[in-house]
Parts: structure tokens; C-alpha cells; sequence
């Protein structure tokens, strides 16, 4: 039976509530503050001062400390918090280590390193994944695997899940409490930053009357008597004036003379060598084809807002409106970990051992976001391998792939509550990728985004957590959203939000098979996802899309993969 209209709305604002009260609580263990601009750069020039961990600075220009919340103002172990919000992730003294797995903890099983495969995978998505363990019929286990340390029960577990929508704000808004310090930075060095600070004209745009066209340059009406010599170039322009009814050959750009009236293209005079007339063969109207002073901007006014990603016509602009540098965000450094001793980087999957698809992609992916990407660390499946990684780790975010579940060599969760790190997001409403994790390392140190190891569901967990919260460090504007009605009927989840790679065509967007959480064919052919809501959708229901950052570079057709 299809709910009463009115009942629906008030679930939609109840649950809205909800995730706003989750991303509160959890705001207040990072300690929210009202997002303040960013730090000036320091013009003391002091060369090679370093702020504290997490931040960089460039040679010749230096940011200002403050990449991180004061000490103190974080939750710490044993600090308590509003009821239901996240805990700290400190061990209280005495407490097993990281092998030993807490009261209530999942035993040891055929359990995958992300999660149940059950919670995501279809019944025809049986391939091996980065670290997965036996897949089964979804239809007998429709609730995602416990994280570690909690109970088996999917009562328990699902109400901790985080909705989709409040896992995406939470992870913007906490980027946003504590950006980067901001730099100046030369022109060449600036591109793909975001400014910290407006790009206001220093100067008119142009500066002087300019011409349009090459041709002739005249003052008052016709036929003008033509001025022997070379005429005015670019760069070079006399600032004589020019006498009424006299003509002077002028190149483009050049800067006019005063009294001149217009410019006559070349094509559109005819000149009378014999009598040094100059005839136009159009009607001139005063002011054609003539540039004035302060057509483009006048001095002070504001060019690009903050917040603008820098562009190769940004620059352009920059240069155009009198810059040599700006002052700008640097772009947050990333951290890569691969986990996974099944793990291959060449060659062909043999002997159970399958290769790494998530090293070689997420890399440049997360360029394309505009990070900074260090080299992906494999470090299979080693604990104290993990545990060296993250805690001397200098990036500004950590991803981890695999390891996010509880079986016997996930040790992401042990790993995180060993150096008491927070765990802020454990598991989100969403297919493929519930197991995903968001975390802040202690002492002001990195946030840590836990990747499951399915690459579909990897995938997932990057748009979700760490693309907004890449887009908060960095300060970059928040992609418009927008909705598109889907080609054909969609099967969803009945609980979660599903992500599923689309392609547009024409007004609408068609889905694409090849769409299991182990699975990239899809995704490799799509250019942007689309958001199904939990139940699915009917043909023609718009849906909110995701588009990808190379969506317009993709040439791809439907073809096999819808």
C-alpha cells in the first residue's frame, strides 16, 4: 500500500532531522567552529618556516599555523558526549590489543575485509575482490556486516549506519572547520589551487582607447586625408593627437590617438593613392570596432570571488588584470594505503591472487579532485605496518582501501582504536559501500577515510566521504546539484540510498549494468552516478546525479554495458 502523502513528508523531515542531529553531535567531536576565512599568508618572509603537521609550504611564500583545531578542543578518552553521538576510539587502559577482539565483536570467520559480501553483491557478482571472502545470496542477508566491536545483530547495527546524504555533509563541514593555511603563489604554480583571496583589477581593462581591427584609424567625417609613416602598432602607439578629417593606418590593439572617432577595417575602406584620400566603403558609426578604456573591468572591482579554482583562464586573467602571484589554498596531500596480502601489481590474477585495481585508479582520480597524491603504499596485511603508516603519515587526508570490516586480517578498526583515533562515520546507507569509515587521527593529526576493497564499492566511498571532504580542506565550492530522469525502471536497496553508474543521453540518464560492488566495466563506461533512493525508481523519475570530473571528456555509448 502506497503511504498517505502527508505521512511520507513527515518521515522525509523526520529522518532530515535526524541527520542533522548526527552531524552535529559529530561536529562537536572535532570541534566545530563557524568556518572563518582562511589564514593570511605571512608576508614576514621568514623562508622555510613549516606550520604544523598536515600543512606545506611553498618555497618563497609561508602560511600562517592554524591547520588545526587548538589542542584541547577535541574530545579525548574518557571526555564524555551528548548521548548517541560518536565515542573516541582511545582503548581505556587494560584493554586487548589489536588482535583481540573486544566484547561482542563478530568472531573470526569467512568474513571479507569489506563487510559481508552479502550487503552489497548481487547474486551474479561472485568475482574475487581486494581482500573479499565467499559471497552468498543477498535475498538471505540484506543488512550490512557488524563493524568490529559491535553485536551481530542487524537491529543493532543498521540504526548506527549513517544516512547518505549526512555522511556527505559531515564530511564537507569537517573539512571546512579547519582549512589550509593559505599561500602565495606565482602565477606558474598556481594552477588547479583555489583562492584564498579575491582577484580584484589592479588597473582599467584596457588601460587606454584601443583598436578592435586593423585598419584605419580617423578623426571626424569623411574622406580623410591619409598621414604618411608606418602607422601605429601595438606596444608602440604616438599619443599625438589625431586631426579632424585625417586618417592613420593602425594595427590591432594598438592604442588610438587622441580625438579619434573610429576605426575603419581594412576590408571596409578603399584608399585613393593618387589624391591621399581615404574613402570608406560602409557607413562608420562613432566608437566602431574601438575598444575603450574600462570595457573589460574598472580599476577595483572584483574579478574572481574566493573560493574560485584556478584555471588555465584564470590565470590568463590574472596576468591580463596586472598579477605575478595569488594567494590561494594549497592543494590538500594525500596518502594512499593499500591493504591486502591477495593483492597483485602486474600480470595476471593466479593462484587465488587477484590484481590491485584501486592503486592505479584512485591515485588519479583524486588528482583530478585537485589533491595532491603521493604514490599508493601497499602495505597488505601487516597491523603494525598500518599503525607506522598513520601515524607518520604528514598528508592532510588518508585512504585506506580493504580492511574495513571485521574479519581475521581486518585490522583498519583494531588499528584506529589502538592509537585513539575518533571514529566518526562506521558504516553509511548506501549500496555498494556500507562498510566505508570516516575517522580524525589524535592530536589535530589527518582524517582518514576507510575505503572498502570492493572497487565499485571503493568508489562509493570516495564520492561519499572523501570527495566533500577533499572539496571542504580545499575550499573549493560545492558542485550544483541537479536531477535527471532516469531511461528505465531501477531496483534499489529497501533501506539504503544505491549508487548506480549512469551515462546521459539526450534529456535523460540510462543506467548501466555491470554495476556490482566488485565490478568497474560499468563505471568505466559512465559519466556520472545517479543517487536511487531506498525501494528504486520508476522509468522517468528524476533522480539527483553525481557527474564525474571527466564527464565531458567521455565519448562513450550505451552499448554493451546498459
Amino acid at each position: 500500500m502506497t503511504p498517505h502523502r502527508g505521512d511520507a513528508r513527515a518521515a522525509e523531515e523526520e529522518r532530515a532531522a535526524e541527520e542533522e542531529r548526527a552531524v552535529e553531535q559529530a561536529l562537536a567531536l572535532v570541534a566545530r567552529r563557524p568556518q572563518a576565512p582562511y589564514p593570511p599568508p605571512d608576508r614576514s618572509g621568514e623562508a622555510g618556516k613549516r606550520t604544523e603537521p598536515g600543512t606545506r609550504t611553498e618555497p618563497g611564500v609561508h602560511p600562517e599555523p592554524g591547520r588545526h583545531p587548538e589542542p584541547g578542543t577535541r574530545t579525548g578518552p574518557g571526555t564524555h558526549t551528548e548521548p548517541g553521538a560518536p565515542t573516541s576510539w582511545a582503548p581505556a587502559q587494560g584493554d586487548p590489543g589489536p588482535e583481540a577482539p573486544e566484547p561482542g565483536c563478530r568472531p573470526p570467520g569467512p568474513v571479507s575485509r569489506n563487510g559481508s559480501a552479502s550487503a552489497d553483491a548481487g547474486p551474479a557478482d561472485t568475482a574475487p575482490v581486494h581482500g573479499a571472502g565467499p559471497t552468498h545470496d543477498p535475498t538471505h542477508d540484506p543488512t550490512p556486516a557488524p563493524a568490529h566491536g559491535r553485536s551481530a545483530s542487524p537491529q543493532a547495527h543498521r540504526p548506527r549506519a549513517a544516512a547518505w546524504d549526512g555522511a556527505r555533509a559531515l564530511a564537507e563541514r569537517l573539512g571546512r572547520t579547519a582549512p589550509l593555511a593559505a599561500h602565495r603563489l606565482p602565477l606558474d604554480r598556481a594552477l588547479g589551487h583555489v583562492l584564498a583571496e579575491a582577484v580584484v583589477a589592479l588597473t582599467d581593462l584596457p588601460s587606454f582607447d584601443t583598436s578592435a581591427m586593423d585598419g584605419w584609424v580617423v578623426a571626424g567625417p569623411g574622406p580623410w586625408t591619409v598621414r604618411e609613416g608606418e602607422g601605429l602598432l601595438a606596444g608602440r602607439g604616438s599619443s599625438e593627437p589625431l586631426p579632424d578629417g585625417h586618417a592613420l593606418r593602425i594595427a590591432t590593439g594598438a592604442r588610438l590617438p587622441a580625438d579619434a572617432t573610429a576605426v575603419i577595417r581594412s576590408e571596409h575602406a578603399h584608399c585613393d593613392e593618387a589624391k591621399g584620400l581615404l574613402h570608406a566603403t560602409r557607413d562608420v558609426v562613432p566608437s566602431q570596432d574601438i575598444r575603450p578604456r574600462g570595457q573589460e573591468c574598472r580599476s577595483g572591482d572584483e574579478l574572481l570571488p574566493v573560493g574560485t579554482v584556478v584555471t588555465p583562464p584564470v590565470l590568463g586573467l590574472a596576468a591580463a588584470a596586472g598579477y605575478d602571484a595569488l594567494v590561494a589554498v594549497p592543494r590538500p596531500r594525500v596518502d594512499v594505503f593499500v591493504l591486502g596480502d591477495e593483492l597483485l601489481t602486474a600480470g595476471l590474477p593466479r593462484e587465488g591472487l587477484i590484481r590491485d585495481a584501486l592503486g592505479p585508479m584512485l591515485a588519479p582520480w583524486l588528482r583530478s579532485l585537485g589533491a595532491e597524491v603521493a604514490e599508493p603504499r601497499r602495505l597488505g596485511d601487516d597491523a603494525d605496518a598500518l599503525r607506522e603508516a598513520l601515524v607518520t603519515s604528514d598528508a592532510d587526508l588518508i585512504l585506506t582501501t580493504g580492511g574495513t570490516a571485521a574479519g581475521p586480517v581486518d585490522h583498519v578498526h583494531p588499528v584506529l582504536a589502538r592509537i585513539g583515533a575518533e571514529l566518526l562515520i562506521d558504516g553509511v546507507a548506501v549500496r555498494p559501500g556500507h562498510p566505508m569509515l570516516l575517522a580524525q587521527l589524535p592530536d589535530g593529526g589527518p582524517c582518514l577515510v576507510g575505503l572498502p576493497g570492493n572497487p565499485l564499492a571503493a568508489v562509493s566511498g570516495l564520492l561519499t566521504l572523501a570527495e566533500p571532504l577533499l572539496r571542504g580542506i580545499a575550499g573549493r565550492p560545492a558542485q550544483d546539484r541537479y536531477r535527471a530522469p532516469v531511461h528505465e525502471e531501477v531496483h534499489a536497496h529497501p533501506h539504503d540510498t544505491r549508487l548506480i553508474p549512469v551515462v546521459h543521453r539526450d534529456d535523460s540518464v540510462v543506467p548501466l549494468h555491470y554495476n556490482g560492488p566488485a565490478m568497474l566495466r560499468g563505471i568505466a563506461a559512465a559519466d556520472g552516478l545517479a543517487v536511487v533512493p531506498p525501494g528504486g525508481v520508476r522509468s522517468g523519475t528524476e533522480v539527483e546525479i553525481l557527474d564525474l570530473p571527466w564527464a565531458s571528456a567521455s565519448p562513450w555509448t550505451e552499448g554493451c554495458f546498459t
